[in-house]
C-alpha cells in the first residue's frame, strides 16, 4: 500500500479512534483505488475527478450496490481531506464527485409480541446458557447497544447494578443509557452464575469466552440469536443483533419517547439517522389504517 495511506489510517486509529473493522473497511477500498489508478498509469497524487468518477463507474460494473460505492466515496473524501491537510495535495477531487444515490430502505423491525417469544425462548435455554442468553437480549432490547458494543461490554460496567449503562461508542465516544428493570434482573442472574463458567479464569469481560478476543464474538453471538430464534417459531432470516436495535428504537418512538432522547441512547451522530424510526413509524399507522378505517376499503372502490 501507498505510504500516504498507511499514514491515513495510522491517523485515523489514533487520532479518530476508528474501529479495527473500520479500518479493515478503508485499507480495502484504498487497495482498490490504487490498483485501478496504477492500470491508467496514475497515483493517489495525481489523480483528478475523472479519475474518481471513472473508478465509481468501474464498481458499479462490477455490480456494486450504490450504498457500498457511497461508502468507498466517503473513504476516499477522507482521504485525500488528509492529504491536503499534509499538503500532499492542493486539492480534493472527491469535492467534484456526487455520491450514487442511495435509497432509504426502512429497517427490519419486530413487534412486541415477537420480541416477548425470543426473550421466553432464550430463559427457556437450558443451565448457563439461558442464563447468559437471557442476559444479552434483556441488556439489548433495554438499550439498542451496537452488537460489538454489547459483547465487548467490560463486567466493571455491571458490577455494582447500574441503573444506567455507561457505553463507549464509535469513535471511543461514551453515552449513557438507562437501564430497564428486567434487563438488570437478568444482568444479576449472569453475575451469579458468570464466575463459575470461568474454570478459575480470570476476565475482564462481561460476556467471556476462549476466544482470541477473551469475549463472546458478534457471529458467536449471531449464532446463539439463530437457535433461539427457531425455537421462538420466528424465521432467523429476519433477524439480527441489527434487528434488535432497531426493535429498541422504533418501540421508544412507537411509546412517545423523544427522538432527541433516542437519538442519545443510540449514539447516532446525526439525527436524521435517527429519523428513519418516525418513518417506519407513518408506514406503520398508514397500513394500520388501511386496515382498520370504515372508509379505507370503500374509499378503494371510488372512481
Amino acid at each position: 500500500m501507498d505510504r500516504h495511506a498507511e499514514s491515513f489510517l495510522e491517523m485515523m486509529a489514533a487520532e479518530r479512534g476508528a474501529a479495527a473493522n473500520t479500518l479493515d473497511a478503508y485499507r480495502r477500498d484504498l487497495v482498490d483505488y490504487q490498483e485501478f489508478l496504477a492500470a491508467r498509469g496514475e497515483s493517489l497524487l495525481s489523480a483528478d475527478a475523472d479519475a474518481v468518477r471513472d473508478w465509481l463507474a468501474d464498481q458499479a460494473a462490477r455490480g456494486m450496490a450504490p450504498r457500498t460505492q457511497a461508502r468507498r466515496l466517503s473513504c476516499l473524501g477522507q482521504f485525500h481531506a488528509f492529504l491536503v491537510a499534509e499538503g500532499r495535495r492542493a486539492d480534493d477531487p472527491t469535492s467534484q464527485v456526487d455520491a450514487p444515490h442511495i435509497g432509504r430502505p426502512l429497517p427490519k423491525i419486530l413487534s412486541e409480541s415477537a420480541v416477548e417469544s425470543l426473550l421466553a425462548a432464550a430463559r427457556a435455554l437450558p443451565d448457563a446458557e439461558g442464563v447468559m442468553a437471557s442476559a444479552l437480549l434483556e441488556t439489548l432490547y433495554a438499550t439498542g447497544l451496537r452488537v460489538s458494543e454489547l459483547v465487548g461490554l467490560p463486567f466493571a460496567a455491571v458490577a455494582r447494578d447500574p441503573a444506567v449503562l455507561v457505553v463507549r461508542g464509535k469513535g471511543s465516544k461514551e453515552r449513557m443509557v438507562p437501564l430497564s428493570d428486567p434487563a438488570r434482573a437478568a444482568l444479576a442472574s449472569w453475575r451469579s452464575v458468570r464466575e463459575a463458567q470461568l474454570d478459575g479464569r480470570a476476565s475482564s469481560w462481561l460476556f467471556p469466552s476462549r476466544g482470541r478476543s477473551g469475549h463472546l464474538t458478534r457471529s458467536g453471538f449471531a449464532k446463539m440469536l439463530t437457535r433461539i430464534a427457531v425455537k421462538a417459531g420466528i424465521d432467523p432470516l429476519h433477524l439480527s443483533p441489527h434487528v434488535l436495535r432497531h426493535a429498541f428504537a422504533s418501540h421508544l418512538l412507537a411509546g412517545g419517547a423523544d427522538l432527541r432522547v433516542v437519538q442519545a441512547m443510540l449514539g447516532h451522530a446525526d439525527i436524521a439517522t435517527t429519523e428513519i424510526y418516525t418513518h417506519v413509524q407513518e408506514d406503520r399507522l398508514v397500513r394500520l389504517v388501511q386496515g382498520h378505517h370504515p372508509l379505507a376499503a370503500a374509499s378503494t372502490g371510488r372512481g
